[in-house]
Order: structure tokens, then C-alpha cells, then sequence
């Protein structure tokens, strides 16, 4: 149950670490918003608190149309603490109830529809549909206010079928007709500008030059405030920029995507790779306890995400016993060699099959390791690859390192241990003790601080 009074100190401080963490419900005026909305605080026996936007709507009211609710950084409370939840969650939010069942989905997580409802009526108070068609809506209010695309494009964007149902949808879980927030219409573009929110502070210096150390030129780019890099998503082709804007604690995304239909989990997985729904704060407070108090910890440290488990998969191959720069240069040879060229002279990363199909005689490295990187891509292509990287070391040649590596980077999990690493061995050589599993379940950003020691 969310604390009335630790509620109402963080809504008149309009304090941005609480954003995302809880909304506030106003009944005099039936409007939602967010801790940190910059209308007049309402009275306190007009207000209600409910931990995520979800469930506010479902207790019907309706989003602010200033602070903008849809834009909050995800709570951490969304994901519970359970496995099979947070993958169902994973898999509604990619668009699996857009596409399919819940009994179809249901089977893809191996569970009952009975349990599956359960699960979200305990950690969400609502029910899996309601879930989704929530997000869908919320995602298809955020391209109403921020892009020109045609009501028709953002109703298949959020992933419905029909125009008729979007619009139905959409009046009830916000209050209006889409048509009513349309901004003014800017001429058509390919390319779509988002605004993505996190919760700061945010070591953007830190990702960038992480990233920058282990950038493939044909693939990625980075500057002082900017990164981007061609992705794909089934069968879309596109890539993105994200600028970072700290003054306004968010990204602006340019994106360009050849297929509107994967938008939403695009977008989804953007705000993964850049670890935007992080509570650095929470984290920190938590690892400070169990480090020495001269350890110096980077405040608002993310993890930097792959775009795929199986990106992620195969530089951590590449990476085996070799310096990150030499796992650079194999990874350049693989992208260049293989990757499908773009129309700007870039490549996207190589697929699955296009690696189990090459001979890889091209890579400089041990041909167990050619061996062990296509046994990887056949099992992606026969889909043998479990969700959880971790999972990974039944083939020949992933070891407990390579898929702790993948599970970190490529799904940013938040409780990896990368307790054999050689830069974790010599931050942990200087100290004097530590136990690791004091700092569950944020070890992923435990061993990400002592990297950057």
C-alpha cells in the first residue's frame, strides 16, 4: 500500500525521483496525473494515490492532459517479483495480445489463463487485457501529441486492427476522441521524434563513453549528446538517434522504421537499451549499504543495453579471452562481412541465419569459436535459444561468463554477477571485503560500478 503522507511530501515537492512510482488521482476533476505535474496542487481530501497509471484509469479517471502521464518513466512496481510475470509482461508489451489469444499466450509462458490472472490481479489489480489495451492507448496518446502520422497509422502503430475499435478504445480509457488531442499536423515525415522520460540522475557521460569503447562504426554512432544505430524487429528495418536532453531529465528519439506495426515494441526496447525505467536512486541506496564508504559509487549508472539476446549473444563469443578492442575488430569484420547493407552505406547486425550459413573463415580466432558462434546462430534460427541467456551454456562453447554477459546486455537484467571478470577481479582486489549477494537483486549495477573503477 502506497504511504499517504511520504505521497503527498513527494507531490507538493513535485520531486522528479518519485516520477513513475506512483500517480495521483484528483476526484474533483476525474484527471490522473504524475507527482510531478505543474498545475496547482490539489487539496489532500481531493486526492488518491495509486501505484501505477493502469490502475488510476481503471479506477476511471482520465490523464492529465499537461503532465501527460503516458510519458512517466515505468515503476518498478509494474514488474512484481515474479519470473512468469515479468515475461508476460515483456511479451504483452511486444504485442502479444495485439497478435494473438491470452490462451495463445498463455501457452507460450507454459501457465494456465486462471494462474496468468492471478498474477496480474495481485502485483497490477487489473486483468492481462486490461493491461494491454491500457498501453496500447497510452502508446497511441503519446504519438498523438508528439508525431503527424495519420490517426489511421497510430491506431496499427499501438497495434489494433481496426479503426472503429481504436477510437471506441481510446474514448474510454482517456476520455477523449483521438481526433480531440491531435496536435496541430506538421507535413507527413518518415522519420517519427518521441520524447522518452527517465528518472534522473542519469550518468549519461559514463554509457557514452562505454558504448563509444565498444562502437562498430557501420552499425552505431555517437557524439557528445547523441547515440544511434540501424536495428530490426522481425521482418522492420530502421534506425534511431536518441539526443540526450538532461535539463528536461529525457531523450528525444528520432526513429525511422519501415513497418509501423513494430513501433511499439521498438520503442519498448529503446527505452531498454538506454535502461530509461531504472531507479538509480532505490539501487544506490541499497548497494552504498553493503560497499565501504570510501567506495565512490557513479550516481545514475544504467545498464548498456544490446539491441538482442542474440546480438548480445555473440559479442560476448567474440569477446572470449580478448581485450575489448580486439573484440571490436571481430565484431567490424562480422557486421561488415555479413550485415545486410542499408541505404546509407550501413550495415544492421548479421542474422541468425546468415551466421549458421558462413564459414566465419574470415574471423581471426580459434575455430572453436567459429564453431561455437554458429551453433549459437542455429539455435536462434531453430529456435532453441531459452528467453533467459543464462540458459545458455548447455550449447559447446557458451560458458557461465558469456551468458551472464548476454543476460546483462542483451535482456538488462538487473541481478547478473560477473564475479569472474578480469576488471571486476581488480576492483575487488582493492577492497577488502565484499559480498556480492548482499547487493540482490541489483548486482548487474554492482558490477557495473566496479567496471568504472
Amino acid at each position: 500500500m502506497l504511504d499517504p503522507d511520504r505521497c503527498r511530501v513527494a507531490r507538493l515537492s513535485r520531486d522528479a525521483r518519485f516520477d513513475g512510482r506512483f500517480f495521483v488521482g484528483v476526484t474533483t476533476t476525474g484527471i490522473y496525473c504524475r507527482p510531478i505535474c505543474p498545475a496547482r496542487p490539489p487539496r489532500d481530501d481531493n486526492v488518491r494515490y495509486f501505484p501505477s497509471a493502469v490502475s488510476a484509469a481503471q479506477a476511471g479517471f482520465r490523464p492529465c492532459l499537461r503532465c501527460r502521464p503516458d510519458s512517466a518513466p515505468d515503476s518498478p512496481a509494474w514488474h512484481g517479483n515474479h519470473t512468469t510475470l515479468r515475461r508476460a509482461l515483456r511479451l504483452i508489451d511486444e504485442g502479444a495480445l495485439s497478435q494473438a489469444s491470452l490462451g495463445a499466450l498463455c501457452e507460450r509462458l507454459g501457465i494456465g489463463e486462471r494462474y496468468l490472472r492471478l498474477l496480474f490481479q495481485q502485483h497490477l489489480g487489473v486483468s492481462p487485457k486490461a493491461y494491454a489495451l491500457h498501453r496500447q492507448c497510452l502508446f497511441a496518446k503519446q504519438l498523438l501529441h508528439q508525431s503527424a502520422l495519420p490517426v489511421a497509422d497510430i491506431a496499427y502503430a499501438s497495434g489494433f486492427t481496426s479503426l472503429r475499435r481504436f477510437n471506441d478504445a481510446f474514448r474510454r480509457q482517456v476520455g477523449h476522441a483521438p481526433r480531440e488531442l491531435r496536435r496541430t499536423p506538421g507535413p507527413p515525415s518518415q522519420d517519427l521524434t518521441l520524447t522518452l522520460a527517465y528518472r534522473p540522475p542519469y550518468a549519461w557521460e559514463w554509457l557514452r563513453d562505454f558504448l563509444a569503447e565498444r562502437r562498430i562504426d557501420t552499425l552505431e554512432w555517437e557524439d557528445e549528446r547523441h547515440y544511434g544505430r540501424y536495428i530490426q524487429w522481425g521482418a522492420a528495418r530502421g534506425h534511431f538517434t536518441a539526443k540526450h536532453l538532461p535539463e528536461r531529465s529525457c531523450f528525444r528519439v528520432t526513429l525511422t522504421l519501415d513497418d509501423l506495426g513494430a513501433l511499439s515494441p521498438v520503442v519498448r526496447n529503446i527505452r531498454r537499451v538506454l535502461d530509461l525505467d531504472a531507479d538509480t536512486t532505490l539501487i544506490e541506496a541499497q548497494l552504498q549499504k553493503m560497499l565501504p564508504e570510501a567506495f565512490p559509487l557513479v550516481e545514475g549508472l544504467r545498464l548498456p543495453g544490446l539491441w538482442s539476446p542474440f546480438e548480445a549473444g555473440v559479442r560476448a563469443v567474440l569477446g572470449q579471452q580478448v581485450s575489448v578492442s580486439a573484440a571490436q575488430r571481430h565484431t567490424t569484420r562480422l557486421v561488415e562481412a555479413l550485415g545486410e547493407p542499408t541505404a546509407e552505406g550501413g550495415h544492421h547486425f548479421p542474422t541468425a541465419a546468415r551466421i549458421a550459413a558462413s564459414d566465419l573463415t574470415f574471423l581471426r580466432m580459434p575455430q572453436a569459436r567459429r564453431d561455437c558462434l554458429r551453433g549459437l546462430a542455429q539455435a536462434e534460427c531453430e529456435q532453441r535459444l531459452e528467453d533467459d541467456p543464462r540458459c545458455w551454456t548447455t550449447l559447446k562453447g557458451i560458458g557461465p561468463w558469456s551468458a551472464d554477459y548476454a543476460a546483462l546486455r542483451g535482456t538488462s537484467h538487473p541481478d547478473i554477477w560477473l564475479g569472474g571478470d578480469l576488471g571486476v577481479k581488480r576492483a575487488l582486489a582493492a577492497l577488502d571485503t565484499l559480498e556480492p549477494d548482499l547487493a540482490a537483486p541489483w548486482r548487474s549495477y554492482l558490477t557495473l560500478q566496479l567496471w568504472s573503477r
